[in-house]
């Protein structure tokens, strides 16, 4: 009997060292794993709940209702804004410095515009006014702005020495137009200085100009690339990746009433990557691209549906970051003509944690 309980507390006094051995086995696992990394297990592919601004907040938007505005647009259409609490109100302006004017001036919340040097010379004098997402890009392949040669100079003008001494159309000057096809010249050796510089205030005019033969090409954006090759008007010639692949063709812009409100600019950057995530599904992926169309239909100024389908489509990046470089080049392209009146760089004038925010709430954006 007394072997048996000798026998007993053995194996009872084993099990006890097993165990301490195998607790201290596991203790020595859990210790290799920090507290961040347990926390980040326990939360992956959970997002941040975001809640709707109550009462509802009205943001006003400086915008031409064009293709680009796809993501203000197809946002309102879907009822993107609205589900976060804001109510989208359009507005026009005649020109890019009444744009940027009512944003300095707290008039305007958002602007849908391009780089120009009225607005980083704005910036320069403290306005506060902020670049803060993609609102437009070249497709390699398929750029929607670019510039277009007339139909029955294609086998006079082949390549970009060609252009020496042409008269060549801009809707602007001392903006992204001339900026685009100062860079087209640069692939020759030249510069705008080189050519015969001629400024027609609108693209329909552009086209119409080349019909006439009153001019040899200029930059166009879509739909008029579209409606001039179908007209056998002009040819869409090099694509701009191989004279221009890093531009920032145009810009989201917040204003200081945005600035001020960071609960309403980071829910209306969600909803504007939502909606241009919606635009790239249909365009490149063929996802949901009846809808899309038809919403862009309705809203933009493009009514024609099948235009869509003949259009090069705007580029988007689905996660809303902007192109510094791009930025950067513009900004080095009007301080070597002294258009700025004192030193920027990109990260002075552009701020990507709008769409930071928005793509930690959405995750990013699967290609």
């Amino acid at each position: 009997m007394r072997r048996i309980a000798l026998l007993l507390v053995a194996v009872m006094l084993f099990s006890v060292l097993a165990a301490g051995c195998g607790g201290q086995a596991v203790k020595e696992k859990t210790d290799n794993v920090t507290y961040e990394e347990v926390q980040k297990e326990q939360t992956a592919g959970k997002k941040p709940e975001l809640e709707p601004l109550s009462p509802p907040v009205k943001v006003t938007v400086g915008m031409k209702e064009v293709v680009s505005d796809a993501g203000v647009l197809i946002g309102m259409a879907k009822g993107y804004y609205e589900e976060l609490g804001i109510e989208i109100e359009s507005v026009a302006f005649n020109t890019g410095q009444d744009m940027i004017n009512a944003l300095g001036a707290g008039q305007l919340d958002v602007g849908c515009t391009v780089t120009a040097s009225g607005l980083f010379n704005a910036i320069l004098r403290d306005i506060p006014i902020k670049i803060v997402g993609d609102k437009g890009i070249n497709v390699e392949g398929q750029g929607y702005y670019r510039l277009m040669i007339r139909k029955d100079l294609v086998d006079e003008i082949k390549d970009f020495k060609d252009l020496r001494g042409r008269k060549l159309a801009v809707v602007g000057t001392a903006s992204l137009d001339e900026i685009a096809l100062d860079r087209v010249l640069n692939q020759g050796g030249m510069t705008t200085n080189d050519v015969d510089l001629q400024v027609i205030r609108s693209f329909p005019d552009i086209v119409a100009a080349m019909s006439n033969k009153s001019i040899d090409g200029g930059m166009v954006i879509e739909p008029f690339v579209a409606a001039a090759i179908a007209k056998d008007i002009a040819d869409p010639w090099k694509d701009p990746s191989e004279y221009d692949p890093d531009a920032q063709t145009a810009l989201l812009v917040y204003g200081k009433s945005m600035l001020d409100r960071p609960e309403v600019a980071n829910r209306f950057m969600v909803a504007y990557i939502k909606a241009i995530r919606d635009y790239n599904d249909a365009f490149f992926k063929n996802i949901n691209k009846d809808e899309i169309i038809s919403i862009l239909a309705e809203y933009s100024v493009v009514k024609e549906k099948e235009l869509y389908e003949k259009m090069y489509p705007v580029g988007f990046n689905p996660d809303g970051f902007v192109r510094m470089k791009g930025i950067q080049m513009d900004l080095d392209w009007y301080k070597q003509r002294d258009l700025l009146k004192g030193e920027l760089e990109a990260e002075d004038v552009v701020d990507n944690s709008y769409a930071e925010y928005a793509v930690e709430i959405l995750g990013r954006y699967s290609e």
